[in-house]
């Protein structure tokens, strides 16, 4: 094994739900693997907190009951979890469970493989979870080497957004749609999947809450900006509907009622070329995925759009699987060629594993809000 690697032990990140109702975060002291033949030990030095980090990380606990100690690793937090939100926990109840879907770092130790020890030395992101740590031992094939010159920082949201995004855009094309819609477009996934629409030629509908962020859209290029909180919201989504012909789209907001808006404007789009009437609405199929959770009440629809249409979940890693090996290389090679461009990500706040657990930092990427990304650098 080839490794400059001299420390016994690093910290990492856990979150434990008990079987008594509490939530416990803390940061743990946890042995420096030994990479196998084919694998390799990166110094992680960059991990991105995304949504789908934090539905983990909290479970269902109440956060507003957040509380913190100090501890000789850092700040032990502790919170409720609400009674109802017991059930979907099951399955890890009085589990200490690694936080962290991706990364970058170093790689500084390698096992016996050609393909291992070629990455010694090199900047590499990782789609691996367990990402919130100093040290994480994976596979060669779950690590994208970054072109020369990039920082991990840079590196550090390579997969989740980036492969979604381009992952919307093929789910678009295998499905045999021509435009699709998006909301929350105003995130770090918004804005990626904006340049990769404009970039590649496909109408794209951003929606939007706020003027602040129909303003950020247009200035960066979007054609196609729906403000939901927007007095003439419905009659401005139908009429882009119409223009660009998107009968697909991808909710993260998952509840309230905007998904069925999304499908209400996409049949009164297509009933504008109507040749004749139809009691069962247009024959267009129309689809919605929810892919989010960021408005946690239930998902309302009013059936005004006819009965060619579909409502489903749709998630990165089952799609990855669908798609294939070839495809998925294919998506990859592309995030690595244009990182610094299309798939550029920009950070709220830098805060180290330790930070994290503050529960100041807790309130703030704890809201989800659209276009505040926090960066986790274990390092710090």
């Amino acid at each position: 094994m080839n490794t400059t690697n001299t420390e016994k032990s690093g910290l990492q990140l856990r979150s434990l739900v008990k079987q008594s109702g509490e939530l416990e975060l803390s940061l743990v002291s946890v042995p420096v693997p030994t990479p196998a033949e084919n694998e390799v030990l990166v110094r992680i030095d960059a991990s991105p907190i995304n949504p789908s980090d934090i539905g983990l990380l909290f479970g269902a606990a109440d956060m507003s009951t957040a509380t913190a100690v100090d501890t000789d690793n850092g700040p032990l937090v502790t919170a409720r979890i609400p009674e109802k939100g017991m059930k979907s926990m099951a399955a890890r109840l009085d589990m200490s469970m690694p936080v962290g879907n991706e990364g970058a770092g170093t790689v500084i130790g390698a096992g016996t493989s050609d393909a291992a020890r070629q990455l010694v030395g090199k900047t590499v992101a990782i789609l691996g979870g367990a990402m919130y740590a100093q040290y994480r031992c994976v596979p060669v094939d779950q690590c994208l080497p970054l072109p020369e010159g990039t920082t991990a920082a840079e590196g550090a949201s390579s997969f989740v957004n980036p492969l979604t995004a381009l992952g919307m855009v093929e789910t678009m094309r295998m499905e045999g749609h021509k435009a699709l819609v998006h909301t929350a477009a105003a995130s770090n996934l918004g804005q990626m999947l904006n340049r990769i629409c404009l970039k590649d030629g496909i109408d794209l509908v951003n929606i939007v809450r706020s003027q602040e962020q129909e303003d950020l859209l247009r200035k960066i290029g979007a054609k196609y900006v729906c403000n939901s909180s927007s007095d003439t919201f419905m009659q401005d989504l139908t009429d882009a509907l119409a223009e660009t012909g998107a009968t697909i789209a991808f909710d993260a907001i998952g509840g309230g009622r905007l998904a069925g808006q999304i499908l209400s404007g996409m049949e009164a789009a297509a009933n504008r070329n109507a040749k004749e009437y139809s009691r069962y609405g247009s024959t267009t199929l129309k689809q919605v995925y929810i892919y989010g959770g960021l408005d946690t009440r239930p998902t309302e629809i009013v059936r005004d759009f006819g009965m060619t249409w579909s409502m489903g979940g749709w998630l990165l890693f089952p799609f990855l699987q669908k798609a294939g090996p070839a495809v998925v290389q294919r998506l990859k090679q592309r995030v690595a060629a244009e990182l610094k461009t299309t798939f550029a990500s920009h950070y709220t706040k830098e805060v180290s594993l330790a930070e994290a657990l503050q529960l100041e930092a807790i309130a703030g990427y704890g809201k989800r809000s659209t276009g505040e990304k926090y960066l986790i650098t274990p390092w710090k």
